[in-house]
């Protein structure tokens, strides 16, 4: 195990060294060793369920989903299918309906949420269910999006939810919408937006994590 371990740590610092940006040494050795933009974008992102009313550049957009397709995925399937909404129309259909049924099952008025939280851009995932591996696919691919999104000053917020919603008869014309194909399962949304609040990191339970000899 100290071999594999050895040869896991040499191919890593090869592998930093080979995408490192082309700088001085001298630059090099003067940056903070604590200094990494990956790790800090990890453990700065927030979920945010509060948007300013600002659109998302296209060009942001597409970098989003550019890195999302580039997330690793088993044998090379892509198992994933991706449709964007950014325009106001169907995410405020969506919102209406999404309140009427909450309406319908006795939940409060002021407790019911904005669907996207007011987000102008909602990113559906669907995957499909003939590949054992395909919803890890789908989870990797939208933790790229998310985190090149907070490197781009965005916010994002996952939506289990909506995709329960989507299924249910009274959504069928907007799920119809989205043109998936005929196998494939609507496994859920992202919001993204510019973020109007800043939440505090929400503790995580570190006794999860063991390490197996």
């Amino acid at each position: 195990m100290k071999t594999i371990s050895r040869l896991f740590l040499i191919a890593g610092m090869v592998s930093l060294s080979a995408c490192a940006p082309s700088q001085k040494d001298s630059e090099v050795q003067n940056a903070s060793k604590s200094e990494n933009q990956v790790i800090e974008t990890i453990m700065s992102r927030r979920s945010i369920r509060k948007y300013k009313q600002q659109p998302v550049e296209m060009e942001k957009l597409q970098q989003i989903l550019d890195c999302g397709i580039n997330a690793p995925n088993g044998q090379n399937k892509q198992s994933w299918e991706i449709r964007v909404v950014n325009t106001p129309g169907y995410i405020a259909e969506l919102d209406s309906l999404n309140r009427s049924l909450a309406l319908a099952k006795g939940i409060d008025a002021s407790k019911i949420r904005h669907v996207s939280y007011g987000a102008p851009v909602m990113i559906f995932i669907a995957n499909d269910p003939s590949y054992d591996f395909s919803q890890v696919d789908c989870g990797l691919l939208g933790a790229n999006m998310i985190l090149t999104a907070k490197s781009l000053g965005l916010g994002s917020c996952c939506l289990g939810g909506i995709a329960r919603t989507m299924k249910l008869p009274e959504a069928e014309s907007l799920l119809k919408r989205l043109d998936l194909p005929e196998n494939y399962n609507l496994l859920y949304a992202i919001s993204f937006g510019y973020p109007d609040e800043s939440p505090a990191a929400k503790p995580r339970k570190a006794e999860k994590i063991k390490f197996v000899e």
